[in-house]
């Protein structure tokens, strides 16, 4: 599969989730709705911290987001959970806007290349078949965003 298509279905989607959560008012982004375990400002760090994971750790890359990132938006956490502060909204919308350039420009080119973390969950074992998991984990994502904005009005 070509790069250039991978990587603009990758903005393509990004793009949607910005698009739907960016001037979202700041008392719906922290109410965690009925029959959920997380908010849509959750939702948001968790594509962040999750794509890092997914890409630059697996394949043997630092990761792109600060560490902290991990115990607020790691798999299994929630806001229930939060101790501290979690990061700024506005960072979190600036980290995924500039992921997906970071993304390209790291990965163009690369995609054949094994991963450096072979006993990962998803059991993918190229950096492309990371990229793959990672479109299907952020359509997921989408997915519950969508829903949440339904029930949140």
């Amino acid at each position: 599969m070509r790069d250039a298509y991978l990587f603009g279905l990758m903005l393509k989607n990004r793009n949607t989730v910005i698009s739907k959560v960016e001037n979202l008012p700041a008392d719906k982004r922290i109410v965690v709705p009925q029959g959920f375990n997380n908010n849509i400002h959750w939702q948001v760090g968790h594509l962040l911290t999750v794509t890092s994971a997914i890409l630059f750790r697996f394949s043997g890359r630092d990761s792109v987001v600060p560490d902290d990132y991990q115990a607020f938006f790691g798999n299994g956490t929630k806001p229930a959970d939060w101790n501290g502060e979690p990061p700024a909204w506005d960072t979190l919308i600036q980290g995924l806007t500039e992921q997906c350039k970071l993304i390209e420009d790291t990965f163009t080119g690369k995609l054949g290349e094994p991963l450096a973390i072979k006993d990962n969950f998803a059991k993918a074992e190229t950096v492309g078949e990371a990229f793959a998991v990672n479109l299907g984990h952020e359509n997921y994502h989408l997915g519950m965003i969508n829903a949440m904005l339904r029930v949140l009005g």
